[in-house]
């Protein structure tokens, strides 16, 4: 799938950005970037495959991983199931087990930390307390190098410790505190860079709470959609027994450590759905049900023992149906089988098929028609992800302005007023020439409208995108007026 999927909006951002090796980055902490960086660097190639390839081979570490755990904390066999229904799971195993993204590297380092911190505070049984606390730390800091999210899972920690009376006794102990301060040195890159850049990157991310709506069915909504994402006959089990974890509390130690950690991440986007007028992404909950896999592991082991035919054939049908799903998109991805069978009009009802596939013919198409010779040339946009999908084509050759305020890491690698009298090339999807030469034309001395440039997938018209030349560019005045 990491060679037959073009890749998406977000990845080709990460891709394009991660060109630029830096401490940290303006939309999350840099290990994901870092990893698309190292996988560039080393093969000399960008293919969706090769910039993919760190991601999977860190799946493939974080099955192991939750085998560990739920081994650790159980029996064998419940690992072998909790490993099972993860790679069933297709946010955890499709998205964040094979795409350039930050939860990939999240989700591996999370699973690090509940290892060791389960041995730790005794959990599992373990006699080198140093080294596990240490353990500990170590993949707290990696997991927040990764995403900002980890910290509503790590925080379970200090919670198990203050609610169990073996616990509170750590608290007057150096260790965990030790811990504590090797994860903030590992993180302290992206202190660090944030400092360095007026805390844009906190900034951005706090600002995803804003806003103020009162929408009380909204709770209800985003965990229909994390259901979706999760598969609801796996995320449904997943709660009840977060549930039953809760209910017993203290007294079973293993489930009460796993629904601490699970416990933020799950309620909280859900309650502040309640009164942001901001869009919930339905992923931001997944860490916290990641550590729920080692309770649905050792109930179908138990159920297992018991027979439970039922059961068994629902994980064959799933297996089933994800192959079968994977197959199609797959080979749709490539082919446009689609439109082959019921004509091109198709993909104007699909939703934005332009962010799943690569716009591979956009760099043939304007060197054909001589646009990209100017000297000094750079290639102006109007969307962030606009930005990543025509600079991964260009192979980041020419540099790419993007010329509204919300310009995410382009603000940093390409400001705007550090092109200023520089020809700019406005390449903008899905837009009206005229529109767009009023709206702009205040940044230029000359806008002129050219011949769109029509984008095809598979063979198959896919969209349009706007063509406009401007120069004399004036990129001081361009967060006044827009």
């Amino acid at each position: 799938m990491g060679w037959a999927l073009g890749l998406g909006v977000d990845e080709t951002y990460m891709v394009a950005a991660s060109r630029h090796l830096a401490l940290s980055y303006y939309d999350h902490p840099p290990v994901s970037w870092w990893l698309t960086h190292a996988a560039m660097s080393l093969t000399g190639s960008d293919a969706p495959v090769v910039v993919r390839m760190p991601f999977i081979l860190l799946f493939a570490l974080t099955t192991w991983l939750m085998a560990r755990l739920t081994t650790d904390l159980f029996d064998a066999r419940a690992g072998l199931w909790a490993a099972v229904i993860l790679n069933l799971s297709p946010v955890y195993a499709i998205t964040a087990g094979g795409w350039v993204l930050p939860d990939g590297p999240l989700d591996c380092a999370l699973l690090g930390f509940a290892i060791f911190a389960a041995r730790a505070v005794g959990v599992v049984p373990c006699r080198n307390t140093w080294l596990n606390w240490l353990g500990a730390g170590l993949f707290a800091g990696l997991a927040m190098l990764s995403k900002y999210n980890a910290a509503l899972v790590l925080i379970g920690l200090p919670a198990f410790l203050l609610t169990t009376r073996h616990g509170r006794t750590w608290l007057g102990r150096p260790e965990p505190w030790v811990a504590g301060l090797v994860a903030v040195l590992i993180f302290s890159p992206v202190i660090v860079w944030n400092l360095a850049h007026g805390w844009a990157s906190f900034a951005f991310q706090g600002s995803r709470a804003g806003g103020l709506r009162f929408q009380p069915l909204a709770p209800f909504g985003v965990w229909a959609g994390e259901a979706l994402f999760v598969l609801p006959w796996i995320w449904l089990p997943l709660i009840l027994l977060w549930l039953r974890a809760l209910r017993r509390g203290p007294t079973e130690p293993r489930g009460w450590l796993l629904a601490l950690l699970a416990a933020t991440p799950i309620l909280l986007f859900a309650i502040v759905a309640l009164w942001s007028s901001r869009h919930i992404l339905f992923h931001w909950s997944t860490p916290g049900t990641l550590m729920l896999f080692p309770l649905l592991g050792a109930e179908i082991s138990r159920r297992m023992a018991l027979g439970a035919p039922r059961l068994r054939r629902t994980m064959i049908g799933t297996a089933a149906f994800l192959l079968v799903v994977l197959a199609l998109a797959g080979s749709e991805m490539r082919l446009n089988w689609v439109s082959a069978l019921f004509g091109p009009r198709v993909l104007a009802h699909a939703g934005d098929v332009a962010g799943a596939v690569n716009w591979s013919g956009l760099k043939p198409e304007l060197e054909a028609r001589g646009l990209l010779t100017t000297p000094g040339l750079v290639i102006g946009v109007t969307r962030w992800s606009d930005a990543g999908k025509i600079d991964y084509e260009l192979g980041g050759t020419i540099p790419v302005v993007i010329l509204v305020a919300d310009a995410r890491e382009y603000g940093i690698l390409a400001p705007p007023a550090r092109f200023a009298g520089r020809p700019i090339l406005m390449l903008v999807p899905r837009s009206d020439p005229a529109e767009l030469a009023a709206r702009f034309s205040p940044l230029f001395a000359h806008l002129t409208v050219l011949p769109s440039l029509p984008i095809l997938f598979a063979g198959f018209p896919m969209m349009t995108i706007s063509v406009l030349r401007g120069d004399g560019f004036d990129g001081s005045t361009l967060r006044k007026k827009h």
